[in-house]
């Protein structure tokens, strides 16, 4: 039986010649992250290991979900972090004015590429699939061994093959895709096992959407999301990734537990409504809903491109006069390639709020926590009961063209009726 993308990355990683879905596995890690949330608990399980580091150059720390520190916890946090990275040499330790949102962060330095291992404390951990290697969320104890040890364990997880065909649209993203795929499956409906996507389709599909896609395997319940490495995803690693790294394919035997596929060419925009992101609704095929608040950023739309898609609709408009809209770049870079493109200037002529980078509103830990009864159109990754504010807030999950229509129009709206 042959192997998928995920199982070879896993059995070179673990010194075996093939492994299958089920097997237990210990593998060597070539990253391991934490963020000021759950870096603090790792590094506290760290310290009962009694070890030094593994490798300094191998461990990441990211202090984004409340930075700037917003209270005195949040700056004991970070300050938890900042002694460790001192205390321990940690190379790729990101402090204030030059840390991003993580999973934006880490692409954009060339710390994760084609082949690898990686495991973070976040469960968003898997967008760097987007690169063609296996990366996955863990719990804070499994990372603090990790530091000390350099590996982890594993169950070899069985895997759903997305194929994707036609030509995606202008007026769709990856957020549009990946929405689309986990309204067909649900929530748990790639519960611990590995998304796969592949197909003519994929050709079509920038980076930008492709970490975005692989961002939210999680939210299918998925324990990684995977892409496989074309001219692409080279061209975007050229210059950032420098170490050698493999190209993986899954072999033409291999078993997939199942096969879904997906018509880009025939998709619309859409949205997903309170409270799962399976909810997934084409926008137009409701009626209106109007709306408070609007936030586009964070680890899965705070990219230049998303940004660039956004400035394009707000350009000549205002954000409506009973809506806030908070736009978050995902990193410093993308802060200054915004400005120098004049977008940073296109948002706060229309009435935007720019952030500097940061987390904060998409866990619900600041910089746009929601009122009770408001309601937000968000290009976050999931809107759960209470997730920006009071358990009757609604989140509705978009992209950021269907964000920044709705910022202008007032209600959740599709991108055709502003331009």
């Amino acid at each position: 039986m042959g192997m998928t993308m995920t199982q070879k990355i896993l059995a070179k990683h673990a010194g075996l010649d093939s492994v299958k879905a089920g097997d237990l596995i210990y593998c060597s890690l070539d990253l391991v992250m934490a963020n000021d949330i759950t870096a603090p608990p790792s590094i506290a399980a760290f310290k009962k290991v009694g070890r030094p580091v593994f490798d300094r150059e191998k461990i990441v720390l990211v202090p984004d979900h409340f930075q700037p520190a917003k209270d005195i916890k949040s700056a004991g946090l970070a300050k938890i972090v900042r002694d460790f990275a001192r205390e321990n040499g940690i190379v790729h330790y990101f402090e204030q004015g030059r840390v991003g949102i993580e999973h934006a962060l880490l692409p954009e330095k060339g710390l994760v590429g084609p082949g690898m291992v990686t495991i973070g404390a976040d469960s968003h951990t898997c967008t760097y699939g987007a690169l063609g290697g296996f990366s996955t969320g863990v719990g804070s104890t499994d990372l603090g061994v990790a530091m000390a040890t350099g590996e982890a364990w594993f169950k070899v997880p069985d895997a759903i093959r997305v194929v994707l065909t036609g030509t995606k649209p202008s007026d769709i993203t990856g957020k549009d895709v990946i929405l689309t795929l986990i309204g067909m499956i649900g929530v748990d409906g790639a519960l611990y096992k590995s998304l796969e996507f592949t197909g003519p389709g994929v050709s079509s599909l920038s980076m930008a959407d492709r970490f975005t896609i692989a961002n939210m395997a999680i939210e299918a319940g998925g324990k990684n999301g995977i892409f496989p490495v074309d001219e692409k995803t080279k061209t975007y690693i050229e210059g950032r990734f420098t170490k050698s790294y493999d190209v993986v394919e899954a072999d033409d035997d291999a078993h997939y537990e199942r096969e879904v596929v997906i018509d880009l060419s025939s998709m619309k925009p859409v949205v997903s409504f309170p409270h799962l992101p399976e909810n997934t609704k084409v926008v137009g095929t409701f009626g209106d809903i109007p709306i408070d608040q609007v936030v586009i950023g964070s680890c899965t739309n705070g990219r230049l491109e998303d940004l660039a898609i956004a400035a394009r609709i707000f350009e000549g408009h205002k954000v409506h006069s009973r809506v806030r809209c908070i736009v978050i770049p995902a990193t410093p870079a993308i802060y200054l390639a915004a400005m120098h493109a004049g977008y940073i200037d296109t948002f706060i002529n229309a009435g935007c709020a720019v952030s500097t980078p940061t987390c904060g509103p998409c866990l619900g830990g600041y910089m746009g926590i929601l009122a009770s009864g408001e309601r937000c159109v968000s290009t976050t990754n999931r809107n759960f009961i209470g997730r920006m504010g009071p358990t009757d807030s609604e989140i509705y999950l978009a992209g950021p063209q269907v964000a920044a229509a709705s910022a202008v129009m007032g209600r959740i709206a599709a991108p055709r009726e502003v331009e």
